[in-house]
């Protein structure tokens, strides 16, 4: 059991640019159990934040929020970038207009992720709570078809679908799409659900998967190796295995994440992770469990050697940690 603190800061962090968005996705709890105001991460809180990190080799810019709704966020990412650092988000693709993406390109992003969970509008308006299919498709033909006149392969652009009973039987048409756009990466993550949201749990694949859907992922697997496609998923392991694989009696157990990274919400809130806003019941546990300081309130460095996070790696450490890290593993994935 973990009984000293953690002295070294992290050195990859998710930052949230903003905790807007313009979706109402099914998955999210934002849309149903948000319990962070609707915020942008000024350009200063975001200097204030980073600049107490002495290194930081990786940075996700994204939360619960569309990252691309901050006008600060080409600015963000190229200070980042003057520091080395690696610089990446998912975003929905809805804002990605030409002129925010050339200041991606100019920025020098390192990836960009277009979450994508249909192949059809009427699976996508279904999934995401908006009609926005075509709007995206057109910005993502047009952000590579960019890329390509400029002949510039930065940011990396890939595709993050989250697999359901209700869109799997989409994946190889977005494969396809994906392949048609210039994409050439596919990334299949098992959905993240909780009983109090609106994504159900029989919805999830996750070791109930039919030999019909397997079937499905192994033949898109196929697909993807015959389209020159890197087909991967959660874990570290194959798109098929991700669905199948056993983690064993402490599924949290493989997971480094309380002691390698931090998550930060606009607001200043400190998480452990980027599961912790998930399957929550209340304010009160969210406030009281999820959130383990403010950095706005206290340095990043008391907090990281603080009291609530150390509470929380020992739980972690034992048969009963915190409620996200329990069923990560099982209903999620690290």
């Amino acid at each position: 059991m973990i009984t000293t603190p953690i002295l070294t800061l992290p050195r990859s962090i998710y930052l949230e640019p903003t905790s807007r968005c313009n979706e109402f996705c099914q998955q999210c709890p934002r849309t149903l159990l948000s319990r962070e105001d609707d915020r942008d991460l000024s350009y200063d809180n975001f200097r204030y934040i980073v600049d107490q990190f002495p290194v930081l080799e990786r940075v996700v810019l994204h939360g619960l929020g569309e990252p691309l709704l901050n006008k600060e966020l080409p600015r963000m990412i190229s200070y980042l970038k003057e520091r080395g650092t690696y610089v990446l988000f998912n975003s929905n693709g809805i804002a990605l207009t030409e002129k925010r993406g050339q200041a991606l390109i100019d920025a020098s992003l390192d990836e960009y992720r277009l979450s994508m969970d249909g192949a059809s509008r009427e699976v996508y308006a279904h999934v995401r709570g908006v009609d926005a299919f075509d709007k995206i498709w057109r910005n993502i033909r047009a952000f590579t078809a960019l890329q390509r006149a400029q002949n510039v392969n930065k940011p990396a652009v890939s595709l993050w679908f989250t697999a359901m009973r209700e869109n799997l039987h989409e994946l190889p048409r977005l494969i396809d799409l994906a392949n048609d756009a210039g994409i050439k990466e596919v990334h299949m993550q098992r959905l993240v659900y909780f009983e109090e949201g609106l994504a159900v749990s029989q919805q999830s694949l996750f070791r109930r998967s039919t030999k019909e859907e397997l079937d499905l992922v192994r033949n898109c697997e196929q697909l993807c190796l015959e389209r020159g496609i890197t087909f991967s998923a959660a874990g570290t392991t194959t798109p098929t295995d991700s669905l199948t694989r056993d983690f064993g009696e402490r599924p949290w157990s493989g997971c480094r994440r309380p002691y390698t990274l931090t998550y930060i919400t606009s607001s200043g809130n400190v998480l452990s992770c980027c599961f912790a806003p998930f399957g929550h019941k209340s304010a009160r546990e969210y406030k009281e469990e999820r959130v383990l300081g403010n950095i706005f309130e206290e340095s990043i460095s008391d907090i990281w050697q603080g009291e609530r996070y150390q509470a929380f790696r020992q739980a972690f450490e034992s048969h009963h940690p915190a409620r996200h890290c329990s069923q990560c593993g099982l209903n999620w994935s690290y």
